[in-house]
């Protein structure tokens, strides 16, 4: 892979051909079985924990490597490119279940769950969604938390939330309303009484990937599970999407370097009229086409990195990153599939695959829509 000019250092090369090496001799293997299964692949995201990935930007002294967010980008990106289960499977347990505590938690909170998340061996999620909300999620957050006396009692429900329900998921951290135009986030633990998970959806792709449905009922919790400050919930998970806004852009730019790995493999050993299929213009020039949006997609997703780790803003620069990326991910999984032919058509192909995958892309951390909403706003229209 070329080097990014946003500060690629010789650790973070070596560590990308590391984790690039897991995800072609031990991911690529098994994805077809996983994802034809519709089963979570628990004993590689172990084995993802042992390398360390799930503790890649957290400090040392919490179960960490003390790594920054670029070098887990890299990780999710080289997942990503073999199968988007695993990679969304590490950027929801990173983004989503362990990084609210580590960035708005007490020392508490995090010295009690953040060492067992780092380390992998449990996983958390983030319920922020809920029927009917979409993108209105302040407007049409239903679920409610209330005090009594020195607990939260908690009722309601949240959608599409990632690891919520796998054999090692241990909480999940819930936004709920406080109080008239008041929302906070609080942890719960899955073994709370009250707090029950769905079966797992029926999903167009990342079969392989725990999505489900939450419901809290009369879910009692200490108040000093509060995740932070009361009333802050909003802010934080605006800033939790700002963050992973980047992550799904890694995620996507690891698709489209996927589709042009097996597209570049398949026009140089499918032979039509006598002569490679890459031999013909309108293939070959497919294929550059996705080289260009690779790229660039790197280079934007690098640069909100390095703006997030220069401590300069970069809600736009994470929106302009996560909207080219997953536009740019759909068109690629839909070129591989032109180029594949009927074989593209089926999941026997990683290219069938990631045309499974590519939409929610352009859905999850924020639509299409709201990315252009929030650049359009970003630059004062």
């Amino acid at each position: 892979m070329p080097s990014s000019p946003y500060g690629l250092s010789p650790e973070q090369e070596e560590f990308r051909k590391v984790v690039a090496a897991f995800a072609d001799e031990v991911v690529a293997p098994a994805a077809d079985e996983f994802n034809a299964a519709g089963r979570f692949p628990l004993e590689i995201v172990q084995q993802m924990g042992e390398m360390g990935l799930f503790g890649i930007p957290f400090e040392e002294r919490h179960g960490g490597m003390g790594g920054d967010y670029l070098t887990l980008c890299l990780a999710i990106e080289e997942l990503g490119r073999v199968d988007q289960s695993v990679g969304i499977t590490l950027e929801a347990g990173v983004g989503l279940g362990a990084a609210p505590i580590a960035e708005f938690g007490t020392e508490e909170q995090k010295e009690r769950w953040l060492p067992e998340l780092a380390r992998g061996e449990k996983l958390g999620g983030f319920g922020l969604t809920e029927s009917g909300g979409g993108t209105d999620v302040f407007g049409a957050t239903r679920t409610r938390a209330v005090l009594d006396g020195d607990e939260w009692v908690i009722d309601g429900g949240k959608q599409f939330i990632t690891n919520a329900g796998t054999e090692i998921t241990s909480l999940v951290t819930v936004t709920a309303m406080t109080g008239p135009a008041e929302m906070t986030a609080i942890i719960v633990p899955t073994d709370t009484p009250g707090f029950s998970v769905a079966p797992p959806y029926r999903k167009v792709g990342w079969h392989a990937s725990d999505t489900r449905e939450l419901s809290f009922d009369g879910v009692r919790v200490p108040v000093s599970n509060t995740l932070g400050e009361r009333g802050a919930g909003f802010r934080q998970f605006l800033k939790t999407l700002d963050d992973g806004r980047i992550a799904i852009s890694a995620l996507a730019v690891g698709l489209i370097q996927g589709c042009i790995d097996e597209c570049v493999r398949y026009a140089g050993e499918r032979e039509a009229f006598g002569r490679p299929i890459g031999a013909n213009q309108a293939v070959a020039f497919k294929i550059a086409d996705l080289e260009v949006a690779a790229q660039t997609a790197r280079q934007m997703t690098y640069y909100a990195c390095w703006r997030k780790q220069q401590g300069l803003p970069y809600k736009r620069e994470a929106s302009i990153a996560k909207l080219y990326s997953s536009e740019q991910a759909v068109t690629a999984a839909r070129e591989a599939t032109q180029i594949f032919g009927g074989m593209g058509f089926t999941t026997e192909t990683r290219v069938g695959r990631f045309y499974q995958d590519c939409k929610i892309l352009e859905i999850g951390e924020g639509t299409s829509e709201v990315q252009r909403l929030l650049i359009a706003r970003e630059l004062g229209v």
